[in-house]
């Protein structure tokens, strides 16, 4: 009887103290299918599962996760223009609607600040970033309390760590602009209020460092990542440029801006996204003419970039999310049948695919969220 005891005792010690597993949910968004993907992602071997669909009701496209991690946010491309936002179930990924709102304008870029005051979208067809209030429950307030006219194609806005800045990839122009946001709302000029960028380059989006020190940039036309230095003042200072990794293997030309009744069946340069691990330690662009990722090395020092090397992946790759541990890389393709994960070597940063689940049409953007 003793030793009955003494192991159930043990057993009860041991399952005590394993560290909790982490439940981590992919969400994808299907435009042209107007859903959005749910996957379950194993945090031990990476390996998806797809859990169902989510009828967001038009052509849905970026998407954004609120500060708690409680919300996810959609932008409606399609008429009517609108903003959804659902609550997440934290033990099994469904999402229930919680609010649609009329958007001002259309999105290919939404994003929310760490403070959860505020959900901002830069639109292209616009050429304008607006500012949308969030209430306390995790809904979005419309109108807009917020608006910064940009300039030609605007392509991305994100919020710095501090709230109190936002850079927007403003790709008709060739600068990354950058802007005071106040505790309203309101956004205005920062400095002369931007930074330039190679010519022809094409700004789309950008990513900042985990210590707030750095700002990468992707150029959609260019594939040039631009590295600026962030001063304490929020103003950005170029310090580096890094060229498109697999422009000349693929005997790609320059790329050219892309309106609705683009037709060019040139191999171009069509540079999408852009992410780095939550250490800092490696960055990941996809390539959309190619259908690859190229990842690199980050200097901790300098934060210049070290090339690791180029992988082909999903065909056409639009969006790709890491995950909170910096294990796991999921990649959506515009063209692909299926969403894929990619293992991230944790010395070099390397990427294997271990797994991958069925997809629907125009795949894009890549949410991730662990609880």
């Amino acid at each position: 009887m003793k030793t009955i005891f003494r192991a159930a005792t043990l057993l009860a010690t041991m399952v005590a103290s394993a560290p909790l597993l982490a439940q981590t949910f992919v969400y994808v968004s299907e435009a042209d299918d107007g859903t959005i993907a749910r996957y379950a992602l194993n945090d031990q071997t990476g390996a998806l599962q797809l859990l169902g669909r989510t009828n967001a009701g038009g052509k849905v496209m970026p998407m954004a996760l609120s500060a708690d991690h409680k919300h996810l946010y959609a932008a409606i491309r399609s008429k009517p223009l609108q903003l959804v936002s659902w609550q997440i179930d934290s033990k099994t990924g469904d999402l229930s609607q919680s609010q649609t709102v009329s958007a001002a304008a259309s999105y290919p870029y939404i994003s929310t600040d760490k403070q959860g005051r505020f959900l901002l979208g830069a639109s292209y067809d616009g050429d304008i970033v607006h500012v949308y209030r969030l209430n306390s429950d995790g809904g979005i307030s419309a109108p807009p309390v917020g608006s910064y006219k940009t300039g030609h194609a605007a392509h991305s806005v994100i919020v710095d760590a501090t709230g109190h800045n936002a850079y927007v990839g403003n790709l008709g122009t060739d600068r990354v602009l950058q802007l005071k946001l106040s505790d309203n709302g309101e956004l205005s000029a920062l400095g002369n209020g931007y930074v330039k960028t190679s010519a022809e380059n094409g700004p789309r989006h950008s990513v900042l460092s985990p210590d707030n020190r750095y700002l990468y940039n992707i150029g959609e036309m260019g594939g040039i990542i631009t590295q600026y230095r962030r001063e304490s003042s929020g103003e950005l200072v170029k310090v580096a440029e890094t060229a498109n990794a697999v422009a000349s293997r693929y005997k790609l030309e320059h790329g050219r801006e892309r309106p609705p009744n683009y037709s060019d069946k040139t191999p171009r340069i069509w540079a999408a996204d852009i992410r780095l691990t939550p250490d800092g330690r490696f960055l990941y662009v996809t390539e959309r003419t190619s259908s690859t990722i190229t990842g690199y090395k980050v200097n901790k020092e300098d934060g210049k970039l070290s090339l690791i090397g180029s992988w082909e992946v999903e065909k056409q790759p639009r969006g790709i999310a890491i995950t909170d541990d910096g294990r796991w890389l999921i990649a959506s393709g515009e063209k692909s049948t299926v969403t894929g994960s990619y293992e991230i070597d944790q010395q070099s940063g390397a990427l294997k695919k271990v797994s991958e689940a069925p997809a629907g049409h125009d795949a894009n953007w890549v949410i991730t969220v662990s609880y």
